[in-house]
């Protein structure tokens, strides 16, 4: 089965075709055609894309909105200059799978799209009012291209954490303000957390009850999460992703009464203040000079820029804290993971953060943590770590795809990984 998998924000949108069914998925023997990305919706946009085994492609067009986006990936990929064996008529592209970000606490798992999905996607638009509205276009045209026969799955970031209990999931806000307007936790990145906790799994070829695990997905947005027996107990972001972590532009936890305290001396409204935490905070803030971990530490190893270490060393130490607030919460763990851009590239930064958790039993392996980079997955503590450390890309794209064709399929989602 061919999967188109999109990713459609405001002005861009990520794709990747992904070849999957039930018997390559028990093999693990999916194979990604290409993958690509058109950024500038509304404009001359930027089209890159990679056929497997191949360079990466950049290209330029004229796109004026989410439909046309999609119908140029389309036409491409059944075009001679795709030259997909696998793909030479639109009727070669069995499903669709769409990342879609909040599903506050209508979905718990991925689902078939239907009118009713619809109508809950577009009742989750107030928790999530830069993200659903575009995550819905990129739908509407995939049905509108495709025709209404064609399955559509829809992938929701919140689903994994809908297994928080509410201890977790709550804040101490008067019951009825949650009962009235659903304000809880709904945590972010839940297709990466689930990704890598399963395949923290298969590398340790345990049973999904066995995993008892903190994920670290480490990126331009970052979150954690508690894993225990395979189920999300806690997780770093919130009602929105701006809770949490120290992130590349956001500025994570901070003393509520900061906003408004900030408008009245800055003279700043409530959505200028969301603004300025969400955009100008994080990594950015801090050092003023980038959200970009790779260039902070080039500044800080190159010019000891004494802003740009306080930085790199505030974002490890916001990190080391929620692994210890995880570590009670969890009863302890087997591993910490790391994934995302950061997680995965920056030896130096896994480095900062387990600096001081030996205590705990967690000694990373210099040589193992300097290897894993690139893609590269595998432990990087020592053979007697307790604790132990490991490095885990993640492949949300994949697990979309896997969830589509088992939708498709009708297999039950429940506790799926």
């Amino acid at each position: 089965m061919n999967i188109l998998v999109l990713n459609c924000g405001s002005a861009t949108l990520k794709f990747q075709l992904i070849a999957t069914d039930l018997d390559l998925i028990s093999q693990n023997a999916d194979r990604r055609f290409v993958r690509g990305s058109i950024e500038r919706i509304g404009g001359e946009a930027i089209i890159t894309s990679q056929l497997e085994g191949h360079a990466v492609q950049r290209s330029t067009a004229p796109l004026r909105d989410t439909r046309a986006a999609v119908d140029f990936i389309i036409r491409w990929l059944c075009s001679p200059d795709a030259n997909l064996a696998e793909v030479r008529a639109i009727a070669d592209i069995h499903a669709v799978g769409h990342r879609v970000v909040h599903g506050g606490e209508f979905f718990k798992h991925s689902v078939l799209i239907d009118e009713e999905v619809l109508r809950g996607i577009e009742d989750c638009i107030d928790l999530a009012p830069l993200h659903n509205p575009a995550n819905l276009k990129g739908i509407l045209a995939a049905r509108e291209l495709f025709g209404v026969g064609l399955p559509q799955v829809a992938v929701f970031d919140t689903a994994f954490h809908q297994t928080l209990p509410e201890t977790a999931y709550l804040y101490a806000l008067p019951y009825p303000l949650y009962r009235r307007y659903r304000i809880r936790r709904y945590g972010f990145h839940g297709t990466s957390h689930r990704y890598v906790a399963y395949r923290y799994r298969q590398l340790c070829n345990m049973e999904r009850v066995a995993t008892n695990i903190i994920t670290l997905h480490l990126g331009n947005g970052c979150s954690a999460a508690a894993i225990r027996a395979g189920n999300s107990i806690d997780t770093s972001m919130g009602f929105t992703p701006l809770e949490g972590l120290v992130m590349g532009t956001r500025s994570g936890d901070l003393d509520p009464a900061i906003v408004d305290w900030l408008a009245a001396k800055e003279g700043l409204s409530a959505r200028e203040v969301e603004t300025l935490l969400n955009k100008q905070s994080g990594l950015l803030g801090i050092s003023g000079l980038t959200n970009d971990m790779r260039d902070l530490l080039d500044e800080a190893r190159e010019n000891n820029d004494r802003r740009a270490r306080l930085a790199i060393e505030l974002f490890c130490y916001r990190i080391r804290k929620y692994i210890g607030a995880y570590l009670a919460a969890m009863n302890g763990a087997d591993a910490v993971v790391f994934t995302g851009g950061i997680g995965e590239n920056s030896p130096e930064v896994r480095t900062t953060i387990c600096a001081g958790l030996e205590w705990l039993g967690l000694h990373l392996d210099a040589e193992r943590n300097a290897a894993q980079t690139n893609g590269r997955e595998g432990v990087i503590s020592t053979t007697d770590s307790h604790l132990a450390a490991y490095v885990i890309p993640t492949d949300e794209e994949l697990l979309i795809a896997r969830d589509t064709a088992r939708c498709v399929a009708g297999v039950s989602l429940e506790r799926r990984s």
